[in-house]
């Protein structure tokens, strides 16, 4: 059951209105009470455009439902602390903190965007606009013209409002495997998370992570996280690296260090190396091989996530197992053909 009616009554909708029932409930009454119109009235018209500004907003709308007309405008409860304990006011204290609540130019700025959007529907010929604003309908608006944010609200001064504060955001840690990074993915994550009234709901999170990206990459999902008084919370995943036991990234390269006995080293080898997304990489040498060496293949590395198509190298160490000992008859060997 919401708290208080009163923007409800203003454009004539039942609190259960939904977006479009209230979007056709402020056109009517903009067009009857717009300062412009023979039945123009400018304190009407503020009045039904902040209700509009606020119950076409769904977090400004649930604060409202809940709280009350002050804690929508000022973006959730305040609690004054001389007079809110048991049985006190939440909103005593007096002004509202931003200095002139709604003011002419917010209303005029909802309207005109209200307008551009196409809400006024057929409705809408009869408006002039200039590239300084709304001219009124077919004469000087008495509000003198818009500029303002989008949105609807001005920039500041006395008349201005500032905006309400964002839900603070959630960050998620999502470990990823190098292959998953390599080739593209989608992770499906399940969510724990309070509702509106603190309940506990669970939300499926389809994640898509595309070829290429790296760790620290961040993913959002706005209003998907807890209820609290200033909306949903932003979820934000960000990326982790799994650890590869045999590739190591750097950048978009991919660094693979291959291990080689002591006599691979030195009469030559043939192998095949699995590449991060599968592909299998024949990969040989006939001549010995010097232990600070490395063999690049380019293209062969990670995919470049802002240029599709392209991908860094692939570069190839070498990890010489070298023996701890040798025989009288090894040293005699190495001292006869070194």
């Amino acid at each position: 059951m919401v708290k208080d009616t009163k923007l409800y009554d203003l454009l004539s909708v039942s609190p259960s209105a939904n977006e479009n029932e209230i979007k056709k409930a402020y056109r009517k009454a903009a067009l009857k009470y717009h300062p412009d119109k023979p039945t123009g009235d400018t304190e009407k018209f503020k009045e039904i455009s902040e209700a509009f500004d606020i119950l076409s907003d769904q977090d400004k709308r649930t604060l409202y439902d809940q709280y009350g007309l002050e804690a929508a405008r000022r973006g959730g409860p305040q609690f004054d602390p001389g007079s809110a304990g048991a049985g006190g006011n939440p909103f005593a204290g007096g002004q509202h903190p931003f200095g002139g609540g709604f003011s002419a130019g917010d209303a005029s700025n909802i309207f005109e965007q209200f307008a551009r959007s196409g809400g006024m529907g057929d409705d809408a010929g009869g408006f002039h606009f200039s590239s300084s604003g709304f001219d009124g309908f077919g004469g000087g608006s008495p509000f003198g013209g818009f500029g303002g944010m989008p949105g609807g609200f001005s920039s500041g001064g006395a008349g201005g409002r500032a905006s309400r504060p964002e839900p603070e955001t959630a960050q998620i840690k999502l470990p990823v495997s190098l292959e998953d990074l390599a080739k593209g993915t989608t992770k499906k994550m399940k969510l724990n998370r309070k509702g509106r009234n603190g309940e506990k709901e669970e939300k499926i999170m389809n994640i898509t992570i595309k070829p290429g990206w790296k760790e620290g990459t961040k993913i959002n999902f706005k209003n998907e996280g807890d209820y609290t008084p200033y909306g949903r919370q932003t979820v934000q995943f960000i990326l982790q690296e799994k650890a590869h036991p045999h590739f190591k990234r750097e950048d978009n390269d991919l660094i693979y260090t291959l291990p080689l006995t002591f006599k691979e080293s030195l009469l030559g080898f043939d192998k095949v190396i699995e590449s991060v997304d599968g592909r299998k990489i024949p990969f040989s040498r006939s001549s010995p091989v010097q232990p600070s060496s490395e063999s690049v293949y380019p293209g062969l590395g990670m995919p470049i996530s802002k240029s599709p198509g392209q991908r860094g190298d692939l570069k190839i160490k070498f990890k010489i197992d070298y023996p701890i000992s040798l025989t009288p008859q090894q040293k005699q060997a190495i001292r006869e053909n070194f």
